[in-house]
Parts: C-alpha cells; structure tokens; sequence
C-alpha cells in the first residue's frame, strides 16, 4: 500500500503529484488499465512473452553501457625496461623511461 505524508508547507498539489509518481513506479496504474477489460489467455502468453523478450534486451543493454562506460578512461601503462648494467645503457634507458609514461584513453560510447 502507499503512503504519502504531506511534508509542512507542502501544497495538496505537490503531495498528489508524489503519490501519482509512487504509483506510477509501483505499477498501479498499469495493473488497473489491464484489469479494467477481459484479457484472453492468448492474448496474456503473448502480452507476458513480449514483456520477458523486453526485459532481457533491457538487461543486455544496460550490461552494454556499463562495459562500455568500463571502457571510456582506462589507464594504459607500458612495462618499464629493467635496470641497465653500464651507464651509457643507463642514460638510453631513462628517455625511454620519460616516454613511456602513463596515458589515459578516452573511448567514445557506443549507442546501439
């Protein structure tokens, strides 16, 4: 069942206009328009089939956008040579050093 408190200072529009929204989420408004005529059995598989098919691409969609959004700043690092021996070696070793650093890449969403 829901609630609506009407908060102090709170018009009687805006508590209705909440109540409205909370039975808009909870599906009231939905579940009254369906029971308001007969609905075939028939007629019910395909309605529930379609909403289960709806459902998953929702799903699939969402896992979609949350990978990509995974993929839009990654860190990419490149392994650093290991210690030279003598100090020419060194010295080739430390601008290599200096260009390998650390680079962010930014990957445009994809929208399907």
């Amino acid at each position: 069942m829901i609630k609506v408190q009407v908060r102090p200072n709170e018009n009687l529009e805006a508590a209705l206009r909440r109540f409205k929204r909370q039975c808009n989420f909870a599906g009231i408004f939905r579940l009254a328009k369906r029971a308001s005529t007969y609905e075939k059995p028939s007629e019910k598989r395909r309605r529930e089939a379609r909403e289960r098919v709806r459902n998953i691409q929702r799903a699939l969609r969402k896992q979609a956008q949350a990978k990509a959004r995974r993929k839009v700043t990654r860190k990419v690092s490149r392994s650093r040579p290991e210690p030279a021996t003598s100090s020419a070696q060194a010295a080739g070793t430390q601008d290599e050093a200096k260009t390998q650093a650390v680079t962010e890449v930014k990957v445009p969403p994809t929208e399907e």
